[in-house]
């Protein structure tokens, strides 16, 4: 199991790049990554070219439904960012649960 201080990394790393990315440009939505097995969630928002305001909420009611939604374990996480994990390989078998808008998972398409 990943710590969170290495998942925090990790998610900073993979926004970063989908933020930067030139077909990300005008895409303002929320966004959420909820670690199944440390049973917390890190919150933010992806926009202007940046993902801002993260911070970790544990699990639970009280966590905002996001625009954009991802749910996998630590550990997936930090693969999908040393290149031990591709994301459509993980998202096909389970591993990595993707839930947005129809408008957004088509944009998202062309980033991933």
């Amino acid at each position: 199991m990943a710590t969170m201080d290495q998942c925090m990394k990790a998610l900073q790393a993979i926004l970063g790049d989908l933020a930067a990315n030139p077909a990300a440009e005008g895409l303002d939505r929320s966004l959420s990554c909820r670690l199944t097995d440390l049973d917390e969630v890190v919150v933010g928002r992806l926009g202007s070219g940046a993902v801002r305001d993260l911070r970790v909420l544990p699990h639970g009611p009280a966590v905002p439904r996001a625009d954009i939604r991802l749910t996998m374990t630590s550990d997936d996480l930090v693969a999908l960012t040393n290149g031990k994990l591709h994301f459509g390989p993980a998202w096909a078998t389970g591993r990595v649960k993707l839930e947005a808008g129809l408008r957004d998972l088509l944009r998202l398409r062309k980033l991933l």
